[in-house]
């Protein structure tokens, strides 16, 4: 499919994505049946079935090459305080993550997938907290089961979900501070529902897209660190980590790692 017929086979679910009900026959060891698929945009009230969590630039990229990277696992908590006490607890070695895109004080890392895929994270334990990502993970904890969702991880998450045939998949774009949808986020949930649906998209297309389409990166993020010029193109390597990031709740805290046993 061409860059014109995608975008113009998903320009109204782009328009009006806010819950929009679509059915496709699930694939995998349980008898076939009709699985709905929700689309919902920058909130995760009422979810319900297998949810993803959608956050391409950066949280959920910069969580993926972490973990791709060896890091042991990733606890998500909703505050920078929170983060700082774990970690001089004991409970966590680095804590990542952003406020209005940039590093935090005191903490190791930002929200830069580029800067963690240089780091020294195999076998660590992460604490991580973001504006828009790990906001959303919080608020879908009782979700039935929870994906954090970016291009780099796409495939992978859609062949968990075909696998397991839920009755119900709510694909969430978190967009920016709950009030503005992003462009990057509401893309992915679309690629996402057409592999689920069986489609396959022009990935180069895809790429063209999050290039031209979104606004460009804050120069003051990047003159102050804050951001990478590799981020963006990091978050554009569809399906370069072959597992999901699966997120369950351990001591009623959510935390995400590669689900290999996929």
């Amino acid at each position: 499919m061409g860059l014109g017929e995608w975008i113009a086979a998903a320009y109204v679910p782009l328009v009006a994505l806010d819950t929009l009900p679509l059915t496709f026959v699930g694939r995998g060891d349980r008898a076939e049946r009709a699985v709905e698929i929700r689309l919902t945009s920058l909130t995760v009230e009422a979810v319900t079935g297998i949810v993803v969590v959608i956050d391409v630039f950066r949280a959920f990229t910069t969580a993926a090459v972490a973990l791709s990277r060896g890091a042991r696992q990733i606890i998500m908590v909703d505050s920078l305080e929170e983060a700082l006490r774990m970690r001089a607890a004991g409970q966590g070695d680095f804590c990542i993550g952003e406020r209005k895109g940039a590093k935090p004080p005191e903490f190791d890392f930002g929200n830069s997938p580029a800067e963690l895929e240089r780091a020294e994270v195999v076998g660590k334990t992460l604490i991580q907290t973001t504006t828009n990502g790990t906001t959303g993970i919080l608020a879908a904890r009782c979700a039935e089961c929870i994906y954090a969702g970016a291009f780099v991880t796409a495939e992978a998450t859609v062949q968990v979900i075909l696998r397991n045939t839920p009755a119900v998949v709510t694909l969430v774009a978190m967009g920016r501070e709950g009030r503005a949808r992003a462009d990057e986020d509401e893309l992915c949930a679309l690629y996402l529902r057409s592999r689920l649906e069986g489609r396959r998209p022009d990935t180069g297309a895809i790429r063209t897209l999050l290039a031209t389409m979104t606004p460009p990166v804050s120069p003051a993020l990047l003159a102050n660190g804050g951001a990478d010029p590799r981020d963006r193109e990091i978050a554009a390597r569809i399906d370069s980590v072959p597992f999901p990031v699966r997120v369950r709740l351990v001591d009623g805290r959510p935390v995400a790692t590669l689900d290999k046993g996929s």
